[in-house]
């Protein structure tokens, strides 16, 4: 469970009379520590406006509680490849999106940019099922 987070950097541009046409978000994790039982898990949050007409960047740092087994699965697969298992990524994506959405959106208004929103998948399931 992600119980904090801290943002360590912030960045950003804008390229004046240019028109925004579009936006690409990348989500990079940069390490992932063991500090106090706690898992730390510093990532980098980039928004890319299109024709290169600005970018917002976000580094900032996960802390998240958890059991010991997935603590050492964690660990054990950054280690391994610099990677985490996928039944944790959704988790630890779905915050860093969160969190870069929330707070790159303070810095959008700032340059004059579009908020880097990026909305959800939407799916439609076939009737009687769930």
């Amino acid at each position: 469970m992600i119980v904090g987070e801290r943002i360590l950097e912030v960045t950003g541009n804008r390229v004046p009379k240019q028109s925004i046409k579009g936006l690409n978000i990348n989500i990079q994790l940069e390490g992932v520590e063991l500090a106090d039982d706690n898992l730390e898990i510093t990532y980098v949050y980039v928004a890319d406006y299109k024709d290169e007409v600005g970018q917002i960047k976000i580094k900032g740092l996960l802390v998240a509680k958890e059991d010991e087994k997935m603590t050492k699965n964690v660990i054990d697969t950054w280690k391994k490849s610099k990677k985490i298992p996928d039944d944790y990524a959704t988790v630890v994506l779905s915050a860093v999106n969160y969190s870069g959405s929330a707070n790159g959106t303070l810095l959008a208004r700032v340059l004059g940019l579009t908020a880097p929103l990026i909305p959800p998948k939407i799916e439609l399931s076939k009737a009687g099922k769930a």
